[in-house]
């Protein structure tokens, strides 16, 4: 009954002249709260017009030695990163198939699967960016088609290979917002237009996740530990004349710049509470600037940063208004658009954002890799 049904779908798009493709799309995050999986349909309508549905979502948890392995991902030598790149690439593919099988869905039915992978590395600058999560693991042990590596084309075209987001807010979530914030490992944002603009804004869940862990938690659950600091407020201007907030777009962060430049300045608190305060504000004061900055009415607020009701209470604070879409859409936004990077892939057309990353064109970015 099920494949008669899918048959039919497809039939009557061909004739309607659109395509539907199933997908999934696979995000890990700089933060490292876990693996997310979306299984979603993605309609073209027609040239840059797209509708999608959400069929399933998951989080998986890293084990905890992969975990560790993760964090220090930076700092291996060669082989090792290697060895961890299949490592990872088969627990993603773990992941993928429990999730198919609790969604009964035949992995024969999903078009291709579209991984971001984990950043280990990220140096527009240098010519390179690198993510890990092997691509030809995942499709050997899942069977389906597996698209990854989406930055390093745009970086070889001279841009940021960052953020990726934004095609996805422009033609997936188009007049939801004046724009789309995602508070993630970084707080980044995309500004739909004629020329749509994107670039990350501050750090955003790292450091307070750093912090929390301090203290024996795996992160701030509601901004409780914030609300009982006290900000510092020499500390906090110093981050705020930061060069990099006054740099032009198109720009991005990364772990580099938060350890090197970020952390030294933030880590002169000694108590924690006011540390993860002062850290709070100054991710709220950043936003704000940015909004007025772009003449921003409301935002689309999306990222596990969501749920901090005590950074939200600062966004609002600071004159920013916002609007939270459903749970679903908070948690898998960015795992849905890597799905819709995807088929954009496919379909042969540009997924990164020149206007966005700086480099010397649009660029269809991703490395295919069959089962």
């Amino acid at each position: 009954m099920r494949v008669q049904i899918y048959a039919f779908c497809w039939i009557f798009l061909l004739l309607a002249g659109m395509s539907l493709y199933t997908m999934i799309g696979v995000m890990s995050g700089t933060s490292m709260d876990g693996l997310d999986i979306t299984l979603c349909e993605i309609k073209n309508i027609n040239d840059d017009s797209y509708e999608h549905k959400t069929l399933n979502s998951k989080t998986f948890s890293y084990p905890s030695e992969l975990f560790d392995l993760l964090v220090s991902a930076k700092s291996l030598p060669a082989d090792q990163l290697f060895a961890l790149d299949k490592l990872l690439g088969k627990h993603y593919a773990a992941c993928i198939n429990s999730f198919l099988l609790t969604s009964e869905i035949d992995a024969a039915k999903v078009d291709a699967i579209a991984s971001h992978g984990h950043t280990v590395h990220h140096q527009p600058e240098n010519g390179f960016t690198v993510q890990i999560g092997c691509g030809i693991t995942m499709a050997k042990e899942t069977g389906i088609r597996v698209i990854n590596d989406f930055r390093q084309k745009d970086v070889v075209f001279g841009g940021q290979g960052a953020p990726l987001v934004p095609i996805g807010d422009k033609l997936l979530f188009a007049n939801r917002a004046d724009a789309y914030l995602n508070i993630g490992g970084f707080t980044n944002i995309s500004i739909p237009g004629d020329v749509t603009i994107a670039f990350d804004i501050s750090p955003g869940n790292l450091p307070l996740n750093a912090i929390a862990q301090e203290l024996g938690v795996p992160f701030d659950d509601g901004g409780a530990i914030a609300r009982k600091g006290t900000v510092d407020l020499k500390t906090l201007r110093e981050l705020n004349a930061l060069p990099y907030y006054t740099q032009p777009t198109p720009k991005s962060l990364g772990t580099e710049w938060l350890e090197a430049v970020f952390l030294p300045v933030l880590n002169q608190i000694p108590r924690p509470e006011d540390r993860m305060r002062t850290c709070v504000t100054h991710i709220a004061e950043q936003i704000s600037a940015v909004c007025v900055r772009h003449n921003i009415e409301q935002l689309f607020v999306t990222g596990g940063g969501a749920f901090n009701a005590f950074l939200l209470e600062e966004l609002h604070r600071n004159a920013v208004r916002f609007v939270l879409p459903e749970k679903d859409e908070i948690d898998f936004k960015e795992a849905l658009i890597f799905a819709f990077l995807g088929v954009r892939f496919l379909e042969g057309k540009y997924n990164c954002l020149a206007s966005v990353t700086g480099a010397s064109t649009n660029v269809c970015g991703g490395t295919l890799h069959l089962p």
